[in-house]
């Protein structure tokens, strides 16, 4: 009996494929993901999908109900970006089959990651999944791919050195921190937004013994994706909860600030930190923009005592040290290729037996 083959595929575009501008034309703000869904899933063919939409990838996984609808996954999301026909042939990649699942795999371990190896993507893939679950959009086959990426990365992190140092965005931040200031337990740290890379921070920041950690968001009752809320996140280390409406004029009060946000909007400009720093003339201020859109003014960079970082400066940082790990990158990249091989056999042997 011939195989029918799952119609699995994946359109994405990532640090690999597109520069930080570029990718700020791709990403999708949280307030447009629940129409870029419902047009997504009224797709003809369309059988399940999901988005993951990082600050580092904007990744469209879905399967198709007979053919594959991944052509007109790519003419929609042309038209829902407003992007060009030669702007997707140059920053966007696409994979079906048994590749997909392997992707899936290397993304949620982290060594598809800008900062390789790092530990925030696999709680950013959790988010993305479960959001499609409440959307009832991720199905049998998703749902198979997701669960045993899980645990490929689970595997990866407790078998391979890919993330030997604790790679992730809240640990460099924080290095940078002592190096500019000298005692991170002496800095006042300010969280815009309430996602994952906003928890690992705050969590980094905290083992290292900041006294002062405050959190903001848009809203205290939701935050896209993650669902948490700031005012938890706060207690949950023992920091306070500052009123959205009310950071942009406290910015003064503090020494590292980090936005992680997925707003798609400045909400730190120029004029704000001047404003900032002339109260506070002798101290630096150290910025971090990890959003995609970006949330602070470039220009911010060229007052004086300012330091900013975007998530390129970040990775660039984290890794340093890469080649030292590279030989665990390699094998734990041989390992999943062989789990992915094992899982899409599976998937096969299902869609050819009788139902």
């Amino acid at each position: 009996m011939p195989t029918k083959e799952p119609k699995l595929f994946l359109l994405g575009s990532s640090h690999k494929v597109a520069s930080l501008n570029e990718r700020e034309l791709i990403s999708l703000p949280s307030d447009e993901v629940d129409s870029f869904y419902q047009g997504l899933r009224s797709l003809p063919g369309m059988k399940e999908c999901l988005v993951l939409n990082t600050c580092n990838r904007t990744e469209i996984y879905g399967t198709g109900n007979g053919s594959s609808p991944l052509l007109s996954v790519r003419d929609y999301l042309k038209d829902f970006r407003q992007l060009e026909a030669d702007f997707l042939d140059r920053h966007f990649y696409q994979h079906e089959g048994e590749a997909v699942v392997r992707h899936a795999f290397e993304v949620a371990s982290g060594i598809d990651s800008q900062m390789v190896g790092e530990t925030e993507i696999l709680g950013q893939v959790k988010d993305a999944y479960e959001d499609a679950l409440c959307r009832k959009s991720s199905g049998k086959i998703l749902n198979r791919v997701f669960q045993r990426s899980f645990q490929a990365a689970k595997w990866a992190r407790t078998h391979t050195g890919i993330s030997r140092g604790q790679v992730n965005l809240g640990n460099v931040i924080s290095d940078l921190a002592r190096r500019i200031f000298g005692r991170v337990e002496e800095c006042r740290f300010l969280v815009v937004g309430a996602g994952e890379v906003a928890e690992r921070a705050m969590e980094s920041f905290n083992s290292r013994g900041c006294q002062s950690i405050t959190v903001t968001g848009r809203t205290f009752n939701w935050c896209p994706l993650s669902r948490r809320k700031p005012d938890e996140l706060a207690d949950k280390f023992g920091g306070f909860a500052l009123s959205f409406e009310k950071f942009q004029d406290s910015l003064h009060l503090f020494d590292v600030i980090l936005t992680s946000t997925a707003s798609g909007k400045i909400m730190i400009g120029v004029d704000q930190i001047k404003q900032a720093m002339k109260k506070r003339p002798s101290k630096p201020l150290f910025l971090i923009d990890a959003s995609v859109p970006r949330n602070i003014e470039g220009n911010t960079a060229n007052t004086d005592n300012v330091y900013l970082y975007n998530m390129d400066d970040i990775s660039a940082i984290a890794n340093e040290n890469l080649k030292s790990r590279m030989a665990e990158v390699d094998r734990c990249r041989g390992a999943l290729a062989s789990r992915a091989i094992r899982l899409w056999d599976q998937l096969l042997n299902q869609s050819s037996s009788p139902s």
